[in-house]
């Protein structure tokens, strides 16, 4: 017989300099509310995005609002080739910090100059995702 599992304990929150490093490294975010009015569709649309994990948020500041970063929503909503993305990174291990980390990153290894997140942009979904499952497994 297997004993009950027990809980696991939340993750410790991020370290505050770890937060700052990947704020200024994505450089313009976004909030709920801004997306919402952005894609002509109500909070609640937005949030149930954040739930499903097709757009992923950080908290930082002095009030520590959820803030997106920018580049993940388009005119209709999140950009579609980020979902899976995330859950590859997601499935090997990553906190949701550190897949937006290393989607900002630049990486030299890519067919297209700068970090993943420009290589998204360009048309490269497959590419991104081989390198992600590089890192990821």
């Amino acid at each position: 017989m297997v004993p009950p599992s027990r809980p696991s304990a939340a993750p410790p929150p991020p370290d505050p300099s770890e937060v700052q490093e990947v704020v200024d490294l994505v450089g313009a975010w976004t909030t709920v509310p801004d997306v919402a009015e952005r894609c002509g569709v109500p909070l609640s649309r937005v949030r149930q995005w954040v739930a499903d994990r097709e757009l992923l948020t950080l908290r930082f500041g002095e009030r520590g609002v959820a803030s997106i970063p920018a580049r993940f929503v388009g005119d209709e909503g999140p950009r579609p080739e980020l979902r899976g993305t995330f859950t590859l990174l997601a499935d090997g291990g990553m906190n949701d910090l550190e897949v937006i980390r290393w989607l900002f990153t630049p990486d030299d290894a890519l067919s297209v100059d700068g970090a993943p997140m420009d290589a998204l942009e360009a048309g490269f979904k497959t590419e991104v995702r081989r390198r992600a499952q590089i890192l990821a497994f």
